[in-house]
């Protein structure tokens, strides 16, 4: 096949499990109460980070038919990278990884490997139009370790020399996974062994490019003088060797060996805090190849691996650290980076908006968050507030109803009423809101416990944070003061948490709204240091002052997922009347409407004057009036365009 026609710039062959990374920091993994999960292994790390820097990746490994297993097949596919090679195995477990970070050079590892899916990989796995379809195949070490994955791993090789690929071999060296150490030693990087010096050393003359640390290249050279054992790996292979310094960056040797690691191909090198080198390998792994694998000088090359293992050795995590090629250029740029590198609010920013999962251009949610006001309704009409709960779950009914699995649609839901509706919810495609704020309250409080973070750690990954502030830009400053204390506390609980935030602003209960009254409350808040993921306002039929919000936005987080209108319990003629305001603003991508839609099909079902089905049809048919106006708002916006253009 030749280079032009290759779906896949490179495919990673090997690990692929479920890391547990430890969330408590300094202290011993017997002492860490929590874990975050995230994807894991090298080949499968590095494949991530080859994926965000632009390459276009595949993985060739097994996971089970299990939870994890699924959670690797999703988190690839979010992350651009080809599952064709992803095999389920109905027999084994997907593989664990518990990690610890106690200080900047104990990383505690225990690996849960006995009998696990990506060990199973067997020759007859491989498909030779898969491996064919790349411009480079990567192994690594550990997957030459047990029979089956060697033989699965020398096979996908000779397929891919056969297409005119090039090898790569990531040393990648575990001596617990070879059997050479206690199991409760994985963080343990050398071990030396004749036995594996040998085997490692049998593919030597099928790579094109080897990368290790110099405890890795010790293994592979059998000697720990780094200069013999690099001279040791030359006698065998032509390839390119890449020995990773850590804090030192890389010596690369595209021929003879000189007699110091310095007289290598070197690339610039960045001084940062090591937070946790875990994971750094696969980052620099991908950088490396992101310049290799499109061939640039080799000085490149190695500064973007350099760069890449800088910024992940600054974070928590392998794979989720993994820098965008977005992030790098960044990093790049810029010479005056703080130390400690995770304290860059911009770099931060950059890598939170650039490796979000999803995207909307529309958006049309139905939103049944409210919960005063069903108190209130159940008061007028005197049925029992237990019933809200049951009302709340028709609403993902109506959508599911109207979608049908379209992800353009959403639902916006409350725990305290609407947990049913968001359980179901789960195991649909559709972007779910959850509100966090106490209902009317106004200078803003959260409906949780004080510590906001400790009530928002307990929601699922996809819920996005809803939060109302009735919040206008003359209000008293103390008023507005500690409304801003609140949400930028919300702020970096949802960044620590991982989850997306939506800020719904109201203005015009606390004073007169002009063309710039709204835009001047999201100035307010960005030059404070917000930048909410969505924005929820309200209708207004001025396109001047959308004009300023979107310039707005645009000046301050040209990243922001956009804007989605509120219903303010307009009647449906004036909400649609809005829309066309709306529409010609590109941030703006839809509605979050609730009582327009549900207010008489609360009140006749609550009242007991109509079932379930006929609320259901009610919810669904109002939602479907303001879905196709919005859309015919669009579609004449467009079209007024194109007939200017």
């Amino acid at each position: 096949m030749a280079a032009t026609e290759r779906q896949l710039d490179l495919i990673t062959l090997g690990r692929s499990c479920i890391d547990l990374y430890g969330e408590q920091v300094g202290g011993r993994l017997e002492d860490m109460m929590s874990f975050a999960k995230y994807i894991g292994g090298s080949p499968t790390n590095t494949a991530v980070g080859a994926s965000r820097l632009g390459l276009r990746s595949g993985l060739l490994t097994r996971v089970g038919a299990d939870h994890f297993g699924r959670f690797i097949r999703e988190q690839l596919v979010r992350e651009g990278v080809s599952t064709q090679g992803v095999l389920e195995d109905g027999e084994r477990l997907t593989a664990l990884v518990f990690l610890g970070i106690r200080d900047p050079d104990t990383f505690p590892l225990i690996f849960y490997r006995e009998n696990c899916a990506d060990m199973a990989l067997e020759a007859h796995d491989v498909d030779p139009d898969f491996i064919g379809s790349a411009g480079a195949l990567l192994i690594n070490g550990t997957h030459l370790s047990r029979p089956n994955v060697f033989d699965a791993s020398l096979r996908a090789c000779e397929i891919a020399r056969a297409a005119g690929a090039r090898i790569v071999f990531d040393i990648d060296y575990r001596p617990v996974l070879w059997g050479l150490t206690g199991k409760d030693a994985g963080e343990n990087r050398f071990v030396a062994h004749d036995a594996v010096t040998a085997r490692l050393q049998e593919v030597l003359p099928l790579c094109d490019l080897i990368v290790g640390t110099e405890e890795e290249v010790h293994i592979l050279g059998g000697t720990t003088d780094t200069i013999a054992a690099l001279r040791a790996i030359r006698e065998k292979t032509s390839a390119l060797l890449v020995c990773k310094r850590g804090a030192q960056g890389c010596s690369v040797f595209p021929g003879a060996i000189p007699d110091r690691l310095d007289e290598g191909v070197v690339g610039r090198g960045f001084k940062v805090e090591v937070f946790n080198v875990l994971g750094a390998g696969d980052a620099f792994m991908a950088g490396f190849l992101r310049g290799w694998l499109r061939d640039e000088a080799l000085h490149v090359c190695c500064e973007y691996g350099n760069a890449c293992g800088a910024i992940v050795v600054s974070r928590h995590g392998c794979s989720p650290a993994m820098p965008t090629w977005e992030e790098l250029q960044l990093f790049l740029q810029e010479t005056a980076r703080p130390f400690r590198l995770r304290d860059d609010a911009e770099l931060e920013h950059v890598h939170w908006a650039s490796t979000r999962a999803g995207r909307w251009d529309e958006l049309t949610v139905l939103a049944m968050d409210h919960r005063s006001q069903f108190e209130a309704l159940c008061e007028q009409v005197g049925a029992d507030p237990a019933r809200i709960v049951q009302f709340k779950t028709l609403a993902l009914k109506a959508v599911d109803r109207l979608a049908k699995g379209d992800p353009r649609f959403g639902v916006l839901l409350d725990g305290r009423y609407g947990m049913r509706g968001l359980e179901a919810a789960a195991d649909r495609p559709y972007w779910i809101g959850r509100p966090i704020e106490l209902p009317g309250s106004c200078p803003l409080e959260f409906e949780s416990s004080a510590d906001v973070a400790t009530e928002i750690a307990t929601w699922p990954a996809n819920h996005v944070i809803k939060c109302l502030a009735f919040y206008h830009p003359d209000d008293a400053q103390d008023l507005r003061e500690r409304q801003e204390r609140q949400l930028l506390r919300l702020q970096d609980a949802a960044r620590k948490t991982r989850h997306e935030l939506l800020v719904e602003i109201i203005a015009s209960r606390n004073g007169a709204v002009d063309d710039t009254t709204v835009s001047r409350v999201m100035q307010r808040l960005y030059d404070l240091g917000m930048k909410p993921d969505w924005w929820k306002l309200e209708p207004n039929e001025s396109p001047q002052a959308w004009d300023h919000i979107e310039r707005t936005i645009a000046a301050n987080d040209p990243r922001c997922r956009g804007v989605v209108l509120l219903g303010l319990s307009a009647p449906e003629e004036e909400l649609i009347a809005s829309f066309d305001a709306a529409a010609s603003t590109p941030i703006v991508k839809g509605f979050a409407v609730g009582r327009t839609i549900f207010a008489d099909a609360a009140e006749k079902w609550l009242a007991g004057k109509i079932d379930d089905e006929s609320a259901i049809a009610d919810l669904s048919r109002r939602l479907s009036v303001l879905v196709d106006a919005w859309r015919a708002a669009k579609t004449r916006v467009a079209v007024a365009a194109g007939e200017a253009g």
